[in-house]
């Protein structure tokens, strides 16, 4: 099918990669009655997949019906997907039909279904493995043709590792994957979908359309956008209502750019959950004096050495080594309080003593060192992103930009 045919009657504006290759997948398996897993962050616009899938398949004229399964309370889940017998609990005072049966020869859309209690979950498995099912309440078999699409913005696989959520149920929902891609990765649709939201609200309330200076659509284009299209839309708006000055500029984007830091550094100052490790804390300080220290006292044993090559007296050297013996024991009272490990600094007791310690003098660039951590970081995880990303304390996508902006294998 042609992609650009199915943009236009969804409103799908961008060209990126990882869109159209969702895009493709989605008009592909359409034809099929695979489940589809829609996985993606939130805001990205993940319900406009399974129309598109819906609306190519056989079941077009069946009905679509969308699930919002965070929405629905715990207590109530199962009897609205799949219905109840009238006194099966209180408040029950009629048999009701749940989603399943409505949706029989159609397609059901199950969005943020991480979220269903483990209990679904198995009623759930059993409908996609066998069409059946039990309203509650009753014993009686129920038969249902659905066609299941379901989609989530959390990493499936750590619910699954911490019990949340069945394995066998995410390999059976997950036949065909279908991955959106964040805003940030969507090079060059930020601009466009600015310039469609800031249009369509200017012919809603019959006002002139909102625009970027240069340096504003710049900073447009290089903001993270955690809350991805639907936080653009929003900004889009307000900046559309608030603003007198129909041409924005970069002063007055930033205002509207929450945590706005045109150098930011990833990891250093951004903590994406409470439990994280960032580089910006007091034991980075310290390490960073430790080294100075160490720096400053292979200096003075170079010096030293140096002295010994000239004949000169060791006796003379005995302010040194007490200078290095005070050294050592800063150090060494800063490694203890800190629970940091590092090797013992030989103390100049002996002129024999041989020193082989290469002095090579350490970038202290902010730059090099990220490059420097994000390699280690990589290399460690066998260059698995995610993995690395988890271990640098920062998301996937920071990690991917900075690959990117770096320039790093």
């Amino acid at each position: 099918m042609d992609v650009q045919k199915i943009k236009q009657r969804f409103g799908i504006i961008g060209n990126s990669e990882g869109l159209n290759r969702a895009i493709d997948v989605a008009s592909q398996v359409a034809p099929t009655d695979l489940s589809v897993l829609i996985t993606g962050a939130s805001g990205t616009g993940k319900e406009v997949f399974p129309q598109i899938i819906h609306n190519y398949s056989s079941r077009k004229h069946g009905k679509y019906i969308p699930v919002n399964c965070g929405a629905i309370p715990d207590g109530t889940i199962d009897s609205e997907l799949f219905g109840h017998e009238k006194g099966s609990f209180t408040g029950a005072h009629d048999s009701r039909k749940g989603y399943f049966e409505e949706a029989n020869n159609g397609t059901i859309f199950l969005d943020e279904v991480a979220e269903l209690p483990l209990s679904t979950q198995v009623r759930l498995l059993r409908v996609l493995e066998t069409g059946e099912f039990f309203r509650v309440g009753s014993s009686k078999v129920q038969k249902t043709d659905v066609r299941v699409i379901a989609a989530t913005n959390v990493d499936v696989v750590k619910s699954i590792e911490e019990n949340k959520f069945r394995e066998d149920l995410y390999y059976r929902l997950n036949t065909v994957p279908i991955v959106i891609p964040v805003l940030k990765e969507r090079e060059g649709d930020i601009y466009l979908l600015f310039r469609k939201f800031a249009t369509d609200f200017a012919e809603r309330y019959r006002m002139p359309s909102i625009s970027l200076s240069d340096e504003a659509r710049r900073i447009l284009d290089n903001y993270e956008w955690p809350g991805n299209v639907r936080q653009l839309k929003n900004i889009t708006e307000q900046l559309s209502v608030i603003e007198a000055q129909r041409l924005v500029n970069e002063d007055v984007i930033k205002k509207y750019l929450p945590n706005y830091y045109p150098n930011k550094l990833p990891a250093l100052y951004k903590k994406e959950l409470v439990d994280e490790k960032t580089f910006a804390t007091e034991r980075e300080i310290l390490y960073k004096v430790l080294f100075d220290m160490k720096s400053d006292l292979n200096n003075v044993k170079k010096l030293v050495h140096e002295f010994i090559d000239k004949g000169v007296d060791v006796n003379d050297l005995k302010n040194t080594d007490q200078f290095i013996q005070n050294i050592n024991q800063s150090s060494s009272s800063l490694l203890n309080s800190s629970n940091v490990q590092q090797p013992p600094i030989n103390q100049l007791s002996d002129p024999d003593i041989e020193d082989t310690e290469e002095f090579v003098e350490e970038s202290l660039s902010l730059q090099d060192k990220e490059i420097e951590l994000i390699r280690k970081a990589l290399i460690k995880h066998n260059g698995k992103r995610k993995y690395a990303a988890q271990d640098l304390g920062i998301s996937e996508r920071t990690l991917y930009r900075k690959i990117k902006e770096y320039d790093i294998d």
